[in-house]
């Protein structure tokens, strides 16, 4: 962009206190640098409440409007230059002053609040009388999102009108509503583009500070400002799922048929925000049984708020569930799989509602079979192979089944090709294929002759692209908008005298590449070219329309079996994944292709958070000391051998319009506690402590 500025965040150096001095001197003397911003001299802004945003309750960061430090690595000022490094090195320059506190960074060492609750039954008394019964406690470490594409933001302003381009998973009330809520002006003088992410697993669905930051520079200057955050800034600068700690009680009979389960649950949030996830869910309707008692309670800690990542909530449950539920099988002698046959449930045992669909029976059949689960000794470490250690895992999954409300605008042109535009984005999952496949099916088009346009804000809005939501949500919306073009293409040609459809039944006509036909005479027809140019129309339009999910009637989720074979090096402790299957009831599957790529990729970021992914805080002052993906371990190509989904063929019309269930999330989950099963059945020693790293089976 002509004349665009760079700007460079500096980030604070202690975990918790008081700034009492900004040096600024010796940046702003540098060759190019256009200013330096701190709360020292930045304007205040109105930081407006903004209840449709995705922001967590409680008071979120207002950057450059204090002197507080609510956590090591806080944005506490900005140099901006006419090159990136000027900005670099102004930065670098700037002296920052604190009177330092102690910051509290471990879940252990403070106060809970007070914890959100759920009950049927009487777990505790049912406990007390249960046959068999085990008390474990799990313990998960944070991860970070890390995607390959840093986080990144151009803010320009015109007049009084700001045009931000962004990383961003919600174009609408994510960044375009909140940055009018920050600068106090309306939603309308807010532009949001955003035609592509790059990865983003969760970490865009929120506006973070350095959006703000820019757009502030951009004001302040009066130019362009381009802002990028370096890779040790993202681990600061963006969120991250939360360190867990998870003690789960469960009691059984001798026959392995659940009677009980408590789950006491302590999650790390910010001081300033409580954040929360659907971690309550799975166990409340995984498993049938009469007694469960769940406390889910934040712990406000000296740190930057999470944010969901892939598989929110639901792959820590299913984490912790489903590794109980191998250390109960072990226990009784029960076949993994026999056990949770004996406990699935006929209907939603948290809400009474029947399943949409609910085919994980059929799942454990198909992947036991695949898989090859009958040649498995049960016995724990006796398969060897040379040094390594054998061993084979498996885990349900489960996801719920979700929708935002969302429009779409699909517009017919004279010329036989259509336009679709939504303000949803695309981070990966195939957004710009998947949603012109569902506008090309419902026209009778090609794939070639739809072209489908995102991510800006003056398109229909949408609801955030996350949770795996978006072909719900806006591929319904589609699905609706391009029927109203169908349709009434259709009754123009049956009430034109002039066309060879005339006064036929509207429901016997169908469009096939193009071109209106009567269903069981083909010959009988014309082309939408033919019928729009005749009528003097340069094109047919309509606004389609979700409303969002509607879980009145049905409990709808999305379910699956993961199955894994480890090798554990017996003297090393280092683990391998050697294969990995998981089986699928999604619903409709709209493209194969897109789906193996998502099962793929969240089969990989469940290797990462089982076996490597582990951000480490030194407790003294807050600081992340693997802020880089040199410490920060995530899996690669040598980790990743074998890999397979399996999709159950199916259809969920309860659920939408399309009958698609969601894929993106559900194929993270399972995958963690598949693997640790496994450890445990390869070498015969149960970790409780996650990431399962070497120094643990040592």
């Amino acid at each position: 962009m002509d004349g665009a500025a760079y700007a460079v965040v500096v980030d604070s150096s202690i975990g918790r206190g008081r700034i009492t001095g900004v040096d600024t001197s010796t940046a702003t003397a540098q060759p190019g640098v256009l200013a330096v911003l701190s709360h020292r001299n930045a304007p205040r802004l109105p930081y407006q409440d903004n209840p449709g945003s995705n922001n967590p309750p409680g008071r979120r960061l207002r950057v450059f409007q204090d002197d507080r430090v609510l956590f090591f690595g806080q944005p506490v000022a900005v140099a901006v230059a006419t090159t990136l490094e000027a900005a670099q090195h102004a930065a670098s320059l700037v002296q920052v002053f604190y009177d330092a506190e102690q910051p509290t960074t471990d879940l252990t060492s403070a106060p809970a609040d007070k914890p959100e609750t759920y009950a049927r039954g009487d777990a505790d008394t049912a406990l007390g009388t249960a046959q068999v019964r085990l008390d474990m406690t799990y313990r998960l470490a944070r991860n970070h999102h890390n995607p390959m594409e840093p986080h990144a933001t151009i803010a320009r302003w015109d007049g009084g009108k700001l045009t931000v381009w962004d990383k961003t998973q919600w174009v609408t009330n994510g960044t375009q509503v909140e940055l009018a809520a920050v600068f106090g002006i309306s939603q309308s003088s807010v532009r949001v583009i955003s035609p592509f992410v790059g990865g983003g697993f969760g970490s865009g669905l929120r506006c973070w500070p350095h959006t703000v930051v820019a757009a502030l520079a951009a004001r302040e200057t009066g130019r362009p400002v381009k802002l990028v955050l370096s890779r040790r800034q993202l681990y600061f600068g963006t969120g991250y799922r939360p360190v867990y700690e998870y003690k789960v009680r469960m009691g059984s009979d001798r026959r392995g048929r659940l009677t009980a389960m408590t789950h006491d649950i302590k999650a790390e949030t910010s001081s300033y925000e409580t954040f929360t996830e659907g971690v309550l869910a799975p166990g409340q309707m995984l498993y049938s049984m009469p007694n469960v008692r769940q406390a889910y309670a934040t712990v406000p800690l000296d740190v930057n708020t999470p944010i969901w990542m892939r598989g929110p909530g639901f792959a820590t449950a299913s984490y912790v569930i489903e590794s109980a539920m191998d250390e109960l099988a072990h226990e009784l002698g029960i076949d993994p799989i026999e056990l949770r046959l004996r406990n699935e449930p006929a209907e939603d045992p948290s809400s009474g509602l029947p399943f949409s669909t609910r085919r994980l029976r059929e799942c454990y059949q198909v992947g036991a079979r695949e898989f090859g689960w009958h040649r498995r000794n049960p016995k724990p470490r006796s398969t060897r192979d040379g040094d390594w250690l054998i061993g084979t895992g498996m885990a349900a999954a489960v996801y719920d089944t979700g929708g935002f409300p969302a429009q779409a605008h699909v517009r017919l042109d004279a010329d036989g090709t259509a336009l679709v535009q939504s303000a949803t984005s695309d981070m990966g999952p195939g957004t710009y294929t998947s949603m012109p496949q569902v506008a090309a099916d419902a026209l009778g088009l090609t794939m070639t002759t739809v072209d489908f346009r995102l991510g800006d804000s003056i398109m229909p809005r949408t609801g955030p692209h996350g949770g795996s939501t978006t072909m719900a949500s806006v591929g319904t919306a589609i699905l609706d908008a391009s029927d109203q073009v169908r349709r009434r293409a259709i009754t123009l040609a049956v009430n034109d005298p002039r066309s060879p459809l005339h006064r036929v039944d509207p429901d016997d006509v169908i469009v096939r590449k193009g071109r209106l036909q009567v269903k069981n005479d083909p010959a009988r027809g014309e082309t939408y070219q033919q019928l729009l140019t005749r009528n003097q129309r340069s094109h047919l339009e309509a606004i389609g329309d979700y409303a969002g999910a509607n879980h009145d009637r049905f409990s709808m989720s999305a379910y699956g079996a993961v199955f894994t074979e480890v090798a554990v090096d017996a003297r090393l402790g280092l683990v391998r994944i050697r294969r990995m299957l998981a089986v699928y009831d999604a619903g409709k599957i709209v493209n194969p292709k897109l789906a193996d790529s998502q099962a793929i990729g969240g089969m990989v970021g469940g290797i990462g958070q089982a076996l490597l992914e582990h951000t480490v805080t030194d407790p003294r002052d807050g600081r992340i000391v693997n802020a880089n993906l040199a410490d920060y371990l995530v899996p690669v190509n040598a980790d990743i051998r074998d890999l397979r989904a399996i999709y159950l063929n199916g259809n969920d019309p309860e659920a939408n319009p399309l009958g698609v269930k969601g894929l993106g999330e559900i194929v993270l989950v399972g995958i963690a506690p598949a693997i640790a099963n496994a450890v445990f059945h390869a070498t015969g020693r149960r970790v409780r402590d996650f990431p399962i790293t070497a120094d643990a089976l040592l």
